[in-house]
């Protein structure tokens, strides 16, 4: 079975059952156990003066430990395959934890903050509605990138060799990938490679959205847009996302205690946003999601 054959497939399962409480409650998530060996090598080689070649040397093992582990395992069959592509993708639960912002944005704008601090690194306490809104569009946009389409375009590149991968290397960002003292050095590798590996994918996932929602003629707009953001592949997704709604995101906003001022992108678009804009926001995940899956049943059709 082709790659793209197992990939559709893979995307089924995901978005029919998600992320299963009753197995996960009993069982350590594969991503779970990547961080746990980030996390081991982070502190047996985050030290000393050498820290940026052994940050190098910390990914280089995870790489050939991924790569590895996806050949051995792909040895099982396609069956394994499609079920560990299925893990690695979070379409569906990505979805259930933007959905539930707007469900607490709804209750009060304190809930909305307390749903919304589990899914954003930016500080949450004094958010007034608007920007719990858009830090949940924010989220639901770049994970729509980052857990959605750049695994599954790892998996129709790599296989499982390809998604575990990703799916290490997206893991050592989150976690040593920071521009602070004790990971400037140490985490560069991981966030280098971590920009790599999503540099196609966070150009694709904007391609997707844009023409699902018939802004494809808006395409310099929104590439201009994605050039203000920090990240050279997050503002991708988000300046799509953007247009698509017609509303205003990033803008200013506090990280441990200090407010940043980044611009906004889509500035003309509306501000004054709320728990509506969050469901459609889930159904730009859907629409995009959807779009995306047809074209992987195109390319196992012609290809497979």
């Amino acid at each position: 079975m082709s790659f793209a054959a197992m990939l559709v497939l893979a995307l089924l399962l995901d978005a029919a059952l998600g992320e299963p409480r009753w197995l996960w409650d009993r069982l350590p998530h594969p991503v779970v156990v990547m961080g746990r060996a980030v996390a081991e090598l982070d502190k047996r080689l985050n030290q000393g003066v050498s820290r940026k070649t052994n940050g190098i040397l910390t990914m280089l093992i995870l790489g050939f430990g991924a790569l590895t582990l996806g050949w051995v395992l792909a040895q099982f069959g396609w069956l394994v395959s499609i079920v560990i592509a299925a893990i690695l993708i979070s379409q569906r639960s990505l979805v259930q934890h933007v959905s539930a912002v707007g469900q607490a944005l709804r209750l009060s704008v304190g809930d909305g903050r307390i749903a919304v601090a589990q899914i954003v690194g930016r500080d949450t306490a004094t958010m007034d509605k608007p920007a719990v809104t858009r830090a949940a569009i924010e989220s639901a946009a770049e994970n729509l990138s980052d857990g959605v389409i750049a695994p599954a375009f790892w998996f129709l590149v790599g296989g499982l060799p390809g998604i575990l991968l990703y799916k290490i290397t997206n893991t050592a960002d989150s976690m040593i990938g920071y521009h602070t003292e004790k990971y400037r050095d140490f985490g560069w590798a991981a966030a280098r490679f971590d920009d790599l590996l999503n540099w196609i994918p966070a150009r694709l996932t904007a391609l997707l959205m844009a023409a699902v929602h018939g802004q494809l003629r808006a395409w310099r707009i929104i590439s201009s847009d994605a050039q203000k953001h920090r990240s050279p592949n997050a503002g991708w997704p988000e300046a799509a996302m953007a247009r698509a709604l017609d509303v205003s995101l990033a803008g200013p906003r506090s990280y441990d205690g200090e407010m940043r001022d980044f611009p906004f992108v889509h500035p003309q678009g509306r501000k004054h946003i709320g728990p509506v804009e969050i469901d459609k926001s889930c159904r730009a995940l859907w629409a995009t999601w959807g779009v995306g899956l047809l074209s992987v049943v195109l390319i196992a059709a012609l290809f497979g």
